[in-house]
């Protein structure tokens, strides 16, 4: 169906390119006129008469807002409102206004429900009506700015697969941007959850070994007798199961990069042979009589105190200076609450985007629990509540009560919502449901003792009896 402009269109002014367009799906001309009148000094008006191919053409149009009169001639009374629905899903910034005849307020529950920001019905107060379009095409500017300067800011504090802008975030990435282009081993150190394996791709991903061999071992997912294995490969019949010669990891990362996970799981006889490895250059393997020339560079990690292990024997001591080269400490997220909003934002957005829902967002008194509490699992901790309130919260919101005890227990802020809601609590009314629960606990737990009660409370038994009698307890 042709576009067809309106008059003051067709002599669209310079200071018109400016202007947002809006797009007016109607049939009634009389009702076009007036509304195009009462547009057109802040809007660029577009007129349509149905609404074939509408999406589309709005999308190729640039159109900030449609105004839509959902009643349509056919069998469906209201066709518009599926239209609405496939606007909305195109495009989450339009501002959807839907007109209709029907006086029914269910109508406007389902306008509503399909993604329309207001409706109105028949007969329009146009007035209002350019009111309502101005203030929530500001208000869509505003959260599309606040969405721009969202993903500055997280753009300007992400480093390699790290989000964060905290002190202690920079002191990390300057030490892996000084690491990265040289040979010498690295040892990342830092609690569980706080992101060594990330630290560790960080460092591969600068260095001229980016494209050569990564290769990653845990040293705690293994039995010890798999772990030589592992690590230094075996020719066939080394041992029993042993059908076939292959490489170990150490073998695998030649020209590249061995990262070892947990390396304090290992018991002092591989450290032995570790050692020598990187004394010598060479790998052998289980059961074989050659060794293999080879040329890695290693990464390794750990939550432990390595000092501590060299002093009691459980860790050698040249091993512990070999890997020792550069330290790269990873501080736990309590030494970085700043970085905690940001965190909540980009794990939010990837987790909502992951299970096909709208992004939520976060309170300021959630975020603020969030920002005391301890997190004793680290990012990893965060991320995990994160992708479980996203499935678990039905709302676009995730607030307070949405958060777990072992959460709450920590906050001042979480408590302080609970006693005071922002909006607002019936004091007298707070104040009796506190009687009653003091009472009723008192009570209960002597056995129905109105004196023994009393003293359990520290106040006088005729005052225990009159309230008694004013809650009927």
């Amino acid at each position: 169906m042709a576009l067809r402009y309106n008059p003051v269109d067709a002599e669209a002014s310079v200071s018109q390119a400016t202007l947002p367009v809006v797009c007016v799906v109607a049939v009634d001309q009389e009702f076009l006129k007036v509304l195009t009148a009462e547009l057109s000094p802040w809007f660029k008006v577009l007129v349509r008469d149905g609404y074939s191919d509408l999406a589309r053409w709005a999308r190729k149009t640039h159109v900030a807002a449609v105004l839509l009169d959902i009643d349509t001639e056919g069998k469906d009374p209201f066709g518009g409102l599926a239209v609405l629905n496939e606007l909305r899903r195109l495009n989450s910034n339009y501002t959807l206004i839907s007109l209709s005849r029907a006086r029914a307020r269910s109508v406007e529950k389902q306008a509503l429900d399909a993604g329309a920001d207001a409706h109105f019905r028949n007969p329009v107060d146009v007035a209002e009506l350019r009111t309502t379009l101005a203030e929530t095409l500001r208000r869509r500017e505003e959260e599309s700015e606040r969405e721009r300067m969202r993903q500055q800011s997280m753009e300007s504090s992400r480093f390699q697969d790290f989000i964060g802008a905290s002190e202690p975030m920079r002191l990390v990435y300057d030490a892996i941007q000084q690491v990265a282009d040289s040979k010498i081993n690295v040892l990342v150190r830092g609690e569980s959850g706080t992101g060594k394996e990330l630290a560790a791709r960080a460092i591969v991903a600068l260095s001229p070994r980016a494209k050569k061999p990564y290769i990653r071992l845990n040293c705690a997912a293994l039995p010890e007798n798999l772990i030589e294995s592992e690590l230094f490969g075996n020719e066939r019949g080394a041992y029993t199961g042993a059908t076939e010669s292959r490489p170990g990891h150490i073998e695998l990362s030649d020209g590249g990069t061995l990262f070892l996970d947990e390396i304090t799981t290992l018991t002092v006889g591989l450290q032995t042979k570790l050692l020598r490895v990187l004394e010598d250059h060479h790998v052998q393997r289980l059961g074989g009589r050659t060794h293999h020339k080879i040329d890695f560079r290693l990464i390794c990690a750990t939550n432990e105190s390595l000092e501590e292990l060299v002093r009691t024997g459980r860790f050698r001591e040249d091993l512990f200076y070999r890997i020792n080269v550069v330290p790269i400490h990873l501080p736990p997220l309590r030494e970085r609450r700043g970085d905690i909003h940001l965190l909540c934002d980009y794990f939010l957005e990837m987790h909502c985007r992951a299970n096909g829902l709208p992004v939520k967002r976060i309170t300021a008194e959630a975020l603020s629990v969030f920002e005391e509490h301890t997190w004793p699992g680290n990012v990893r901790e965060l991320e995990n509540l994160i992708q479980r309130l996203v499935v678990t919260v039905r709302g676009e919101e995730i607030g307070v009560s949405d958060l777990p005890p072992r959460v709450l227990a920590q906050s001042l802020a979480a408590q302080e919502a609970m006693l005071l809601p922002a909006e607002g609590a019936d004091f007298d009314e707070e104040v009796r449901n506190l009687e009653i629960a003091l009472l009723s606990t008192a009570l209960s737990r002597v056995q129905g003792s109105k004196t023994a009660a009393a003293r359990l409370l520290k106040i006088d038994s005729q005052r225990i009896k009159y309230l008694c009698r004013k809650y009927s307890l």
